[in-house]
């Protein structure tokens, strides 16, 4: 049986992840209000940011500011976006 969370982004009662994405309160806080939709679109949205704005995992300030997007994006607040992307039409 799938686990259930309501959602901050979403704001509705949608399918939870299986596991906290990483350790600490803040996995355990994304693990309880955060769907496996959100996350995942999240995850796709990084990859996009960190190619995009050429980001260095290395580099504290890179991983400060996807953390600060990251916050964003969960939250349903404005956050940024890839400079360029055109999302491929259906």
């Amino acid at each position: 049986m799938t686990r259930k969370v309501f959602c901050r982004k979403y704001q509705q009662e949608l399918d939870g992840l299986s596991n906290p994405p990483f350790p600490g309160a803040r996995g355990q806080d994304i693990f309880d209000n955060v769907s496996k939709k959100a996350w995942d679109e999240w995850q796709a949205h990084q990859t996009m940011l960190i190619n995009e704005k050429q980001l260095s995992m290395m580099d504290p300030e890179s991983r400060k500011y996807l953390q600060s997007e990251m916050e964003k994006f969960l939250s349903g607040e404005d956050f940024d976006k890839a400079e360029g992307y055109v999302p491929p039409s259906e």
